[in-house]
């Protein structure tokens, strides 16, 4: 990867990942989350940052002449240099895993999830890690999920307030 100035001019990133976009082969972008810093690296790449502590959404695509390979959507906590961390393909060094879901169907029913809550006007950014945590048991179980409520976003800003 080269290096470039703006994603040296973000000082509190630790967390790299790794976007590529070829059309109908290989699709990697962000659903979601707080882009600290952004590098071209060419027209079909680029590398992203985010801060320790911000929450993002990557979702990976891949496919052939035969159709879909993999489908996956990762709901990762980016996390500080001195954080343990899940690693994960195309994310550096890694972060902390709050939802990982691989198969259209499951990949679909998330971001279905995401478009819910930012019907609710609630950025999934600023969504409790709790509730990302909670769909991914419960669609790995073919269970259905709690929806996100405003009621509920409220407790948890006011929660991490208490937090921090």
């Amino acid at each position: 990867m080269k290096t470039g100035l703006r994603l040296a001019a973000a000082p509190l990133a630790n967390t790299l990942v790794e976007l590529t976009w070829r059309e109908k082969k290989i699709e990697h972008w962000i659903r979601f989350g707080r882009i600290a810093a952004e590098q071209r690296v060419d027209h079909q790449s680029r590398v992203v940052a985010f801060n320790s502590g911000s929450i993002f959404a990557f979702v990976r695509w891949a496919g052939n002449e035969y159709g879909t390979v993999i489908s996956r959507i990762d709901i990762v906590r980016a996390v500080a240099a001195s954080e343990p961390f899940q690693t994960l393909p195309f994310v550096r060094p890694g972060g902390e895993l709050l939802l990982k879901l691989t198969g259209w169907p499951k990949v679909e029913t998330v971001l279905k999830a995401i478009d819910a809550i930012e019907v609710l006007g609630i950025d999934p950014a600023d969504v409790a890690p709790d509730h990302w945590r909670h769909i991914a048991n419960r669609i790995a179980v073919n269970e259905p999920f709690r929806t996100y409520t405003l009621l509920q976003h409220r407790a948890w800003l006011r929660r991490r307030e208490v937090l921090s």
